[in-house]
């Protein structure tokens, strides 16, 4: 059975991390690329954001008793498979997980460039994400 409170407190957070990121997309893209400090901030926010979503995923996967998946991305396919998200918003949800895993593992080779695209054109994923969570969770009770 689905934790309701846990999954809200990682939404809660994720909202915090997203209320940041909406005040730094106001920033210019020069601002933004010309501070390692606030693009660094930008970096973990996204990141944080990303493993919000994942963990509540792989909440949602354990507490429905769901195939285990097999890495990161495949908890987002698992959700597809099992209707909670549509197949091409799970693909928007995989390149989420790889370009976090770049964050993690392969931070000299982050395109700034791509950062700040995600940041002035993709937050609203998440809230695609919220939303599906919630239709979900509402279907549950």
């Amino acid at each position: 059975m689905v934790d309701r409170k846990k999954v809200e407190r990682k939404i809660q957070q994720l909202e915090e991390f997203l209320g940041i990121l909406a005040e730094l997309s106001h920033l210019s893209d020069r601002a933004l690329d010309k501070d390692p400090i606030v693009l660094g901030s930008v970096k973990y926010y996204l990141q944080v954001s990303i493993e919000s979503c994942i963990d509540v995923a792989n909440h949602l996967i354990s507490s429905e008793r769901f195939r285990s998946p097999r890495d990161y991305a495949d908890s987002f396919a698992i959700l597809s498979e099992k209707g909670i998200i549509g197949e091409e918003f799970s693909h928007v949800m995989k390149q989420m997980v790889k370009f976090r895993n770049r964050i993690v593992h392969l931070y000299g080779e982050v395109d700034n460039q791509y950062v700040l695209e995600i940041l002035k054109h993709r937050l609203d994923d998440f809230q695609t994400f919220k939303q599906a969570v919630g239709e979900f969770i509402k279907k549950g009770i």
